[in-house]
């Protein structure tokens, strides 16, 4: 028998060939809207015949009735299938159906296999982080980095070769005043020992030293010039300063799990402008204003007298000029089917600027159309509800703030397993830390700001990283005592369909998965997932209070070890997917 991963797409698929079946209007544009239910209706509903019908002028609770009776009847054979209200249809998993569900998909290779149809062979690149260089990380950069890596996980989990590319802040005005800086006041032992540091302290001294109007600031801009004209000493002193960053900035993504494929900033698209200027005119998309190249938007509400400039009156090339260059680059060179890009809320209006402007020269100039996506996030703050700053006023350095979560982790684990040695405890509070910082910002909205609590981020109950890492501990402890490898077959070998309440809604969760797989992916927006991992830890935990799972009778604990190896497979799978490392003791 033929199991589909994704019970909701099945459904959606065979209600749309039971509405042809049926001969009902318009049936090629019937869509059935199956997503998943409240428990009380069931496991899917489809809600899509309430539109079809609205727009038709039809009954809708007629229409369901034609499209149920049209139903291939082998779909009985693993739903009941009902109609509720005016026109809803609800379809609830029968015990043996479950069973089929849970015993096929029982490794991570086949959830994978699973859910790559939906983007086979598609490439995406997925431009995320993006720091300045010469500036050391800070609380301000974690959102970027922590949802685009989930972003990136999901999508390749869905199918997609994913391409990670971070797109650095390393050219323009700063460096002419870090050069001007560092050949005046650099400390080379300060330089030796934290070399990012001191790069930092020179630009803060460069900014200050070079106010409006002075002759320190055409001193700047003569470095600056000197750079961008190729000169050697220049030059060698931009790749210093890129290479001490870069390394910096491998730290931090080390401890996060980031591996990039690509820092192609800013600087390599700078030779590339020029192209980008000529189609834009050649088009006659572009246009000269006051000296300036700039795109307007007519038919926007808001752009058709905001112009978007792409190249300054002086000549000199924007953000809008290499971002241009970047999404041609992507599009002919990656090839991308897809353009993610991860910046906060306030730079919304420059991409939907560029977008605009991408898809009108890419129509002219008849090339691909990727999907372009600008996945934005709102403000991480403290309590107070202010941005979240060191008692100074300073900026949280990333860096700081991932040592105090892994120090605070090592206390609370110190508290709760004091038998433990330091060096494990230490490697417990490594993961879970970190994890806790990760998923308290994967856990909400993106669109929302969110309020950073140490207490609420590493409790153990809730929806924080430490409950989630708690339950798959949990687990892991269950097949120890019983001497078993979770997922070996032969332990499940005689499982019988789930029969007590607690089986039934955890296998019904267990089947969740790849819906919440769907959702999070086609929305990019990782929370979904996060949601679905803290309410299938909540029915694991109601299931393993009702229900003892090492029990004499070999038909039930085959189930319930299946129901737990279950659980503990996507509960890794989804925390993995986010970018969290789990751990088998805790």
């Amino acid at each position: 028998m033929h199991v589909p991963f994704n019970l909701a797409a099945d459904l959606d698929a065979a209600l749309k060939r039971a509405a042809t079946v049926a001969s009902i209007a318009d049936a090629s544009a019937f869509s059935p809207e199956v997503r998943t239910a409240e428990a009380r209706h069931g496991d899917f509903q489809a809600n899509g015949v309430l539109g079809h019908a609205k727009a038709r002028k039809l009954n809708p609770r007629a229409l369901a009735e034609q499209i149920v009776g049209a139903i291939d009847p082998a779909l009985g054979e693993n739903y009941v299938v009902s109609i509720a209200g005016p026109g809803f249809i609800n379809f609830a998993l029968k015990p043996a159906a479950l069973l089929a569900w849970l015993r096929t998909f029982d490794s991570a290779a086949l959830l994978r296999a699973g859910a790559a149809a939906a983007r086979a062979e598609q490439t995406w690149v997925v431009d995320y982080s993006s720091p300045n260089t010469a500036k050391q990380m800070h609380v301000g950069h974690l959102r970027s980095a922590v949802i685009g890596e989930a972003i990136c996980r999901l999508l390749a989990f869905t199918g997609a070769r994913v391409i990670r590319d971070n797109h650095l802040g390393d050219w323009g005005t700063q460096f002419g005043k870090l050069i001007f800086a560092y050949k005046r006041w650099v400390d080379p032992q300060a330089l030796a020992t934290d070399a990012i540091e001191e790069l930092e302290r020179l630009y803060k001294r460069g900014n200050d030293a070079t106010p409006d109007g002075s002759p320190e600031l055409e001193e700047a801009r003569r470095e600056l010039v000197k750079l961008q004209n190729g000169d050697p000493e220049s030059v060698a002193l931009w790749q210093k300063f890129s290479d001490v960053s870069l390394a910096a900035f491998q730290e931090i993504y080390d401890r996060l799990g980031i591996a990039f494929d690509h820092c192609l900033g800013e600087s390599f698209y700078r030779d590339q402008v020029d192209r980008v200027y000529r189609e834009l005119a050649e088009t006659k998309l572009a246009e000269v204003s006051d000296g300036a190249l700039v795109v307007f938007h007519p038919e926007h509400p808001r752009f058709k007298t905001q112009p978007f400039l792409v190249r300054k009156a002086d000549g000199a090339s924007n953000y809008a000029s290499t971002d241009l260059a970047t999404a041609l680059y992507r599009t002919d060179h990656f090839k991308a089917d897809g353009i993610v890009v991860v910046t906060d809320f306030r730079q919304a209006d420059h991409f939907e600027q560029l977008f605009l402007t991408v898809g009108k020269w890419f129509t002219a100039t008849a090339r691909r159309q990727p999907e372009l996506h600008h996945v934005t996030f709102g403000a991480v703050t403290g309590e107070d509800g202010k941005a979240l700053k060191t008692r100074s006023g300073d900026v949280i350095k990333l860096k700081a703030l991932l040592d105090e979560a892994v120090e605070r982790a090592f206390a609370l684990v110190t508290e709760k397993n004091p038998d433990l040695t330091e060096s494990e405890r230490r490697d417990i509070a490594r993961i879970v830390g970190v994890g806790a910082v990760q998923y308290a910002d994967l856990s909400q909205n993106r669109s929302s700001n969110y309020v950073f609590s140490w207490d609420k981020m590493l409790a153990l109950d809730g929806n924080t990283a430490p409950y989630l890492l708690y339950a798959v501990a949990r687990i892991h402890s269950i097949f120890r005592r019983a001497g078993a490898v979770p997922g070996d077959p032969s332990i499940e070998s005689g499982a019988t369909p789930p029969e007590t309440p607690e089986e039934i809604t955890l296998a019904r969760r267990l089947t969740k998965f790849p819906d919440a797989i769907r959702l999070a992916s086609e929305t990019l927006r990782p929370h979904h997932l996060g949601l679905y991992l803290f309410e299938l830890a909540g029915d694991y935990s109601s299931f393993n209070s009702a229900d003892k799972v090492l029990v004499d009778d070999p038909a039930i604990r085959a189930r319930r070890m299946m129901l737990c190896a279950r659980t503990l497979l996507i509960l890794e799978t989804g925390l993995t997917l986010l970018g969290l490392r789990t751990l088998t003791r805790m």
